[in-house]
C-alpha cells in the first residue's frame, strides 16, 4: 500500500528538486500576495539608454514600456524582472504602513525624458496616447491580479518625494482613473470641503494627519519644512498638475481631504476631531485646534486641472 501511495504521488504530486522532493498535494489558504503596490517610473532618457540602465547592475525594474509600443496591432512591454523577484526600482521609500518598497512593489519604467528647463521655463515631454493605453493595460492586469486598491497605484514622487519628481506633472492620472485605475477625488466633496476651508481652513497638523492618512510619510509634528514641501508638490503632482506649487493652498487641502473621505474614511475623525467647548468658545470655529506654523493659505485656485 505504502509502495502504491508512492507510486501515486510520484506520477504528478511529487516535484523533483536537487536532493530531496516536494509533495504539493496539500496547499494552504492562509497565504496573501507579496505585491501590495505598483510604482509608476519615467525612464529620463530614450529607450536604448534606459534599457541598458535598467539591465543592471545596480537598477532594474519589471517593466518597461516604450513611446511607440504597438507592434502587430497589440501593444508590447518589455518584462525585465520576473513578478516575484524584487526589482530595484523604488530606492528608499514609504507608503502607508510600509517602507522599502522594492519588497513589497512592482516597478514600471515608461519611456519619457521628463523636465526640459529653457529660457521660458520648465518644460515636461508629454506621453503618447498609445504609451498610456499601454500603461492601462498593464497596470489593469497588475491590479485585478493582485487584489490592488485604488490607493495602491502610486508614483515614484509619492513614495519618494524628496528624491524623485517621476512620473511628473505630465502623467495622466486621471485618464488612468477614468480607465479604472489609481484614486482620484469626487469633485463634489473637492468642493464641499473648498467652501468649508475658505471659511475655517484645517491647522497644519491636521494637513499632515491627513497626508499621513492618505499614505505620505511625514511627522506630524505642526512645524513646516522642506519634507512638507516636497510631500505637497508630490501630491499637487499626482492629484493637482495644473498648479504645483508646493504651498498648501485651500484647493490643495480640499483634494488632500476629498481623497481621505472617499478611500479612508475611518480616518476622518481622527484628522479633524470636533473642537473642544473651550475652544468654541474662544474662537468660534475649529481652527482653534492648533495654530499654523505657516503664513496665511495661498487660496488662489489653479489656472487649469
Amino acid at each position: 500500500m505504502t509502495l502504491l501511495a508512492l507510486g501515486g504521488c510520484a506520477g504528478g504530486e511529487f516535484e523533483q528538486r536537487n536532493g530531496y522532493r516536494v509533495d504539493a498535494s496539500a496547499t494552504s489558504s492562509a497565504f496573501n500576495h507579496r505585491i501590495r503596490y505598483v510604482v509608476l517610473h519615467y525612464t529620463d532618457s530614450e529607450e536604448q539608454r534606459a534599457l541598458t540602465t535598467l539591465m543592471g547592475p545596480k537598477v532594474s525594474s519589471h517593466y518597461l514600456v516604450s513611446r511607440s509600443p504597438i507592434a502587430h496591432g497589440q501593444p508590447v512591454v518589455r518584462q525585465l524582472v520576473g513578478e516575484q523577484q524584487r526589482a530595484w526600482h523604488a530606492g528608499v521609500s514609504a507608503w502607508e504602513d510600509r517602507t522599502q518598497l522594492n519588497d513589497t512593489s512592482i516597478g514600471v519604467e515608461i519611456v519619457n525624458d521628463g523636465p526640459t528647463d529653457t529660457p521660458r521655463g520648465r518644460r515636461w515631454q508629454e506621453y503618447p496616447d498609445t504609451q498610456i493605453e499601454t500603461v492601462i493595460a498593464l497596470v489593469s492586469d497588475l491590479a485585478t491580479r493582485y487584489d490592488l486598491p485604488p490607493t495602491a497605484i502610486v508614483g515614484h514622487s509619492d513614495i519618494a518625494p524628496q528624491r524623485k519628481i517621476d512620473p511628473g506633472p505630465r502623467f495622466p492620472w486621471h485618464r488612468l482613473h477614468l480607465a479604472g485605475i489609481g484614486a482620484w477625488p469626487r469633485e463634489a466633496d473637492v468642493e464641499r470641503f473648498r467652501r468649508a476651508f475658505d471659511r475655517a481652513p484645517p491647522t497644519l497638523v491636521q494637513y499632515q494627519r491627513a497626508l499621513r492618512a492618505y499614505g505620505y510619510a511625514l511627522p506630524a509634528d505642526g512645524e513646516w519644512s522642506e519634507l512638507n514641501h516636497d510631500v505637497t508638490r508630490a501630491f499637487q503632482m499626482h492629484f493637482r498638475p495644473g498648479a504645483v506649487t508646493g504651498e498648501r493652498d485651500t484647493d490643495t487641502l480640499a483634494r488632500l481631504w476629498a481623497l481621505v473621505a472617499r478611500y479612508h474614511p475611518e480616518a476622518i475623525s481622527r484628522i479633524t476631531p470636533p473642537p473642544t467647548q473651550s475652544a468654541r468658545h474662544q474662537n468660534g470655529s475649529a481652527s482653534a485646534l492648533g495654530k499654523p506654523s505657516l503664513p496665511p493659505l495661498n487660496r488662489r485656485r489653479p489656472d487649469s486641472e
